[in-house]
């Protein structure tokens, strides 16, 4: 990894317009401990949505280890995510349970009703963000989808709808103002 653009970007090359004080703050209450690089990429994340290259490289110049280290964790754990998620996460599963019951349907009426098309997973708006995932642990409940850290059973393409009517409602939005 010492090849890549993370690797080779110093601290003086970080993006002045992006602000760093909560990533301080972060940091600051794990007392800038080297093994507390986990927790701390976790929480980055919980406020960023994902993990940009700019925060790795600030993480690893303020805990002193090498960029390559912290890009290492942050690509080697299926949690962390490089890319901007949207403020919904979606994850259909699409274990053996779920598939024979038709998660797939679902999915498909998931990604058009928030206007995904081709091997898009994030709405522009930042708003979704469908994943696919092996399994969800809810094999009894099949199909499953979970969004954020809420767990759906028994879903159909109907049901779904139905659930991402009240998300925008809850937003003070119409239904209709994303694809049916």
């Amino acid at each position: 990894m010492a090849g890549s653009a993370l690797a080779r970007k110093d601290f003086t090359s970080v993006s002045p317009c992006r602000s760093f004080e909560k990533v301080n703050e972060i940091i600051e209450r794990h007392g800038k401990n080297q093994a507390a690089l986990i927790p701390i990429l976790q929480e980055v994340q919980e406020v960023y949505r994902y993990l940009p290259e700019e925060i790795l490289t600030y993480v690893a110049t303020a805990l002193n280890l090498a960029p390559a280290t912290v890009y290492g964790v942050a690509t080697f754990y299926a949690q962390f995510s490089l890319e901007p998620k949207g403020k919904y996460v979606i994850k259909v599963c699409d274990g053996t349970a779920c598939h024979v019951r038709g998660s797939n349907p679902v999915r498909d009426q998931i990604r058009k009703r928030v206007g995904l098309k081709g091997e898009k997973r994030t709405t522009s708006d930042l708003r979704f963000t469908v994943e696919t995932v092996s399994c969800l642990g809810a094999c009894g409940l099949a199909p499953v989808v979970m969004i954020n850290d809420q767990i759906y059973g028994q879903m159909t393409p109907e049901a779904i709808d139905i659930i991402i009517d009240q998300i925008l409602a809850e937003e003070g939005e119409h239904g209709d103002q994303v694809r049916k």
